[in-house]
């Protein structure tokens, strides 16, 4: 497992290719390799028919200036004359004549191929996952699949601790640079809407098969890291808030795509329980991130919060540049034909990915990008499912500006254990994933598999369920926390109220997002880059208001306010639920029953 892990890592591939195959070299790149047959066949039967070319070109020129006429093609050897170089395969003889016999020199590459399918003969010219491919992502090992599951974690972990750890820094920011808690918690706000934006331009490139997920997740990474450097050391303001946004945007791969490098090495029937855990390690940031900034900032200054980003960030950069193998199936294939190419010279052989890109314009992938994430956002099921996330997204980032207003100023805890607090959301978090694993095992698992048998599969609307019953935590977290943060009552009640959001925000985002890219399936990249956008664009708004919509209104109106529309948009989510196939039936990009 160790030297595939480092051979297909960025600095693995980066080796390989200026070492033209002598380190790190794959199985096509080393002496002995013995071609699968239906490559060997595909290149004995283009080297016959070049032969034949040739023959057929000389013996016209002899006949040309002997002044007689020009020959028909001369006949083709029923079998190839040698086995292309380092085969050891035999050809069966009535599959290599069939072959011979297409390679005459009117029969182009395209009729070849066309030949072969209409015969029932493996295409020789596709590359695919052989059987039991090693290099297949869903055949790779537990232990295999379970380290490179850490890595995406650890990576996603090191950009969305990101988020909060900067309201450690905001009073110090307040004091160094004379500025209002408005202008400070920009920084927080830009962060979260960078890295919606950059979902836009970054995911889909990700989902190219000549690029792939890792050089996206490392040089974005690297970025990241690097436009710390000059936040870290910022004389202003203005260059503090710059950087964050840079930062955020940059940082956007590991939010948005980290899901689908999961889904890339677990097979289908496992994705609710390994995304539950990406899921929970992403929401495992920004609750970690005031504890550990808290200490930070109140022992040395608002710089080291940010410091310890950079060491955070550093660390997972080194780490997965060696380590973080690529995920993505169709572009291990690319590569793989590429070897190939190179070892047979044979320009022929591609995968189906690259078939495919043949007959894509420009102008289909600029509209795929840019335009079809807004277009899908207007649909009734899409729009609610962006609404609805983005508020309780919003709601989530307002405890943000929320906890030290309580926890600061009414409990009078000090500036590094002011943070402790959303330990509560810890504790919550793993019970919940916990219940979500029953929940999947005992109840969604059992009704599919009744469904298939009965062949009559379930309908994607069985994935919101869970989603409208962990609604009702959403409100009651809000009030709980909101009436009950007075120093009448001890602190553990509002950490606790605090508490019971993340069960709600946690379930709900797993249903609503299984839900959408399963309706909507074959759409999933701009489904969930116009969702993060969405969302992210809401969310980086309501910690601007949220300390003066607090002290104005109140912690307990203001609690019974948001506490409204969340029990308005549950009543909306039970339409969905309801009404959600009838208008997949009405929708041109949903899948239909």
């Amino acid at each position: 497992m160790g030297y595939d892990l480092i051979r297909d890592s960025t600095v693995g591939q980066i080796i390989n290719y200026v070492s033209r195959g002598r380190f790190l070299a794959y199985p096509e790149q080393r002496p002995g390799y013995v071609l699968p047959s239906r490559f060997s066949l595909a290149s004995a039967a283009r080297q016959t028919k070049e032969d034949a070319a040739t023959l057929c070109d000389e013996e016209t020129e002899k006949k040309r200036v002997l002044g007689t006429s020009t020959p028909s093609p001369p006949t083709l050897p029923a079998t190839p004359a040698e086995p292309v170089s380092g085969t050891t395969t035999p050809y069966p003889l009535e599959r290599a004549a069939t072959f011979a016999t297409l390679a005459g020199v009117e029969v182009s590459e395209k009729q070849l191929s066309n030949r072969l399918s209409a015969a029932d003969i493996p295409d020789p010219y596709l590359v695919d996952w052989e059987e039991n491919d090693p290099d297949d992502p869903l055949n790779w090992s537990p232990r295999k699949r379970a380290f490179v599951a850490f890595e995406i974690s650890l990576l996603t972990f090191s950009v969305y601790i990101g988020s909060a750890i900067y309201t450690s820094s905001i009073p110090g920011l307040m004091q160094e640079f004379d500025v209002s808690l408005v202008i400070a918690t920009l920084g927080l706000t830009l962060y979260v809407l960078g890295y919606g934006m950059g979902a836009m331009f970054f995911t889909p490139l990700q989902e190219l098969p000549l690029l792939g997920r890792n050089p996206g997740y490392i040089a974005t990474l690297f970025l990241f890291v690097i436009f710390q450097i000059p936040l870290v050391t910022a004389k202003n303001m203005n260059t503090v808030l710059a950087m964050r946004f840079f930062t955020g945007f940059f940082g956007s791969p590991a939010l948005s795509t980290g899901g689908a490098s999961m889904s890339d090495i677990y097979p289908k029937h496992q994705h609710p329980y390994v995304l539950g855990i990406w899921a929970l390690g992403a929401v495992a940031g920004p609750i970690t991130g005031p504890v550990i900034g808290g200490f930070a900032a109140q022992a040395k200054s608002w710089r080291w919060p940010i410091l310890e980003l950079i060491w955070i960030s550093g660390f997972s950069l080194v780490f997965l540049a060696l380590l973080l193998p690529e995920t993505n199936g169709p572009t291990i294939l690319v590569r793989r034909a590429e070897r190939l190419r190179a070892l047979t010279g044979n320009p022929q052989l591609r995968t189906a990915t690259e078939r495919a890109d043949e007959n894509s314009s420009v102008r289909t992938a600029v509209y795929d990008t840019f335009v079809l994430p807004i277009v899908l956002s207007f649909e009734p099921v899409l729009l609610f499912a962006n609404i609805y996330l983005g508020f309780i997204y919003a709601v989530f980032y307002l405890w943000f500006e929320a906890f030290p207003l309580v926890f600061g100023e009414i409990y009078h805890f000090n500036e590094g254990t002011i943070g402790l607090p959303f330990v509560g959301f810890t504790v919550s978090g793993a019970i919940t994933y916990f219940v979500y694993c029953l929940y999947q095992l005992y109840h969604i698992a059992p009704r599919t598999a009744r469904g298939v048998a009965a062949g009559k599969p379930v309908a994607p609307e069985i994935k919101l369920e869970i989603g409208l019953m962990a609604s009702i935590f959403i409100p009651t977290s809000v009030l709980i926390f909101g009436f009950c943060s007075k120093a009448s009552i001890h602190w553990i009640v509002p950490v606790i109220g605090a508490s019971l959001y993340l069960p709600g925000i946690y379930l709900i985002f797993q249903s609503i997002l299984t839900y959408v890219t399963t309706a909507y399936d074959g759409y999933e990249a701009p489904v969930l880059a116009g969702n993060d956008l969405f969302r992210s664009s809401i969310a980086s708004v309501f910690p601007l208001f949220g300390r003066a919509f607090f002290v104005n209104v109140g912690l307990g109106p203001g609690s019974a306010v948001l506490a409204g529309i969340s029990f308005f948009l549950m009543g909306i989510y039970w339409l969905l639920l309801r009404y959600a196939p009838v208008l997949r039936k009405r929708s041109k990009y949903a899948m239909s029953d």
